[in-house]
């Protein structure tokens, strides 16, 4: 009896989470899973350092002592008369007679960690570009002279919050259009899913190469193009989320009170059909940085000039020799995808209503 009562009494009690709300029991189920909570982590610490890549990676000071005073290059332009050279052109700080005026006795700069930008020539350099790996160039050089690793901070921003803002709309249209068919149902329903067969099979790739060609290229209008097709998968779950659950007790209860079809859409049907929708946002980010990425990969993506990852693989496809263009762009783009992915899993896990009581 006393070995029962000790036995009873070393056990560790299981941890209580039913008076949890669900959001939180699905979040404590999400740290659980440790290989995407740490891809979670890692993934925001990635983002916030190319949201700070001006301050990370760039040609200009982020601050100078000149001769008793303080120069903020990294936000305005100084001429080169300002710190004693004889133009009025903008300041080229990598130029070796600049850095030795700013290294003089009470003079100082404080560059960045990476002191290039993604459109530094560095016409200093002491190889031919493509250059591989140095102590100047830490990644190498592009065949135009561009640092390696500047291009890669740059181009990942480029290409996350691309990925964000084509999925924030293609979600929303998605989200409503699929809201409209499952809960009107009908001819409604049979309307938007001809007008959607119909619309699916536009070739999307030959529009894109005809718009690219009559305008001049840009973020937003390759935004414009690929969200006109990319809510069509998504409607999808939620029009069969919304069939579903509009035929349940507290639907017809709220209709039998006088509730307006606004009030049951958006109180009462879409915050429980949102879990697919919640569950796909990180494969949809996947899916959106592989299509830009493979549209400037074609040259059909971002204006010329622009950091891109997708460009960087053109460009060390056409420079074989130079292993390293290749070889970080394509590891920075496997992390990313390889980081949403786990995210993805996890996520689905965690709002998976058989592992509710976990």
């Amino acid at each position: 009896m006393f070995g029962s009562i000790l036995v009873l009494s070393s056990t560790k009690p299981p941890q209580m989470t039913h008076g949890l709300s669900p959001g939180r029991r699905a979040w404590q189920r999400f740290r659980r899973n440790r290989l995407g909570y740490w891809s979670l982590l890692l993934f925001c610490a990635l983002v916030l350092v190319s949201l700070l890549a001006e301050v990370v990676s760039n040609d200009r000071p982020l601050l100078v002592r000149y001769q008793g005073e303080l120069y903020v290059p990294v936000f305005k332009d100084y001429s080169e008369k300002t710190f004693g050279g004889d133009f009025e052109a903008s300041t080229d700080y990598l130029d070796p007679f600049i850095r030795q005026r700013l290294s003089t006795e009470g003079n100082w700069a404080l560059f960045a960690p990476n002191p290039y930008g993604p459109k530094t020539l560095n016409y200093f350099a002491k190889a031919p570009n493509p250059s591989g790996p140095s102590s100047d160039n830490w990644l190498g050089t592009d065949d135009r002279g561009r640092d390696l690793l500047a291009q890669l901070i740059y181009g990942f921003r480029v290409s996350v919050l691309f990925a964000l803002a084509l999925t924030s709309i293609g979600t929303l249209l998605g989200i409503i259009t699929g809201a409209l068919q499952g809960f009107f149902g009908g001819k409604t329903d049979l309307a938007f899913q001809r007008f959607i067969e119909i619309w699916g099979s536009m070739p999307e790739l030959y529009l894109l190469i005809i718009f690219s060609a009559v305008f001049a290229p840009s973020l937003a209008l390759l935004l414009v193009l690929l969200s006109l097709f990319g809510w069509m998968g998504l409607s999808d779950y939620v029009r069969a989320e919304f069939l579903r659950n509009r035929q349940l007790d507290y639907v017809r209860a709220a209709r039998s009170l006088g509730v307006s079809n606004w009030q049951i859409i958006t109180r009462h049907l879409l915050p429980n059909s949102l879990t697919p929708v919640v569950t796909f946002l990180p494969f949809r980010m996947s899916g959106a940085i592989l299509a830009l990425t493979s549209l400037d990969f074609l040259g059909l993506g971002v204006p010329p000039g622009t950091p891109s990852l997708g460009e960087l693989l053109s460009q060390g496809k056409n420079n074989i020799d130079a292993w390293w263009i290749s070889l970080f762009t394509f590891a920075v783009l496997v992390i990313t995808l390889l980081l949403l992915t786990f995210m993805g899993d996890a996520l689905r896990d965690a709002l998976d209503p058989r592992k509710a009581d976990q």
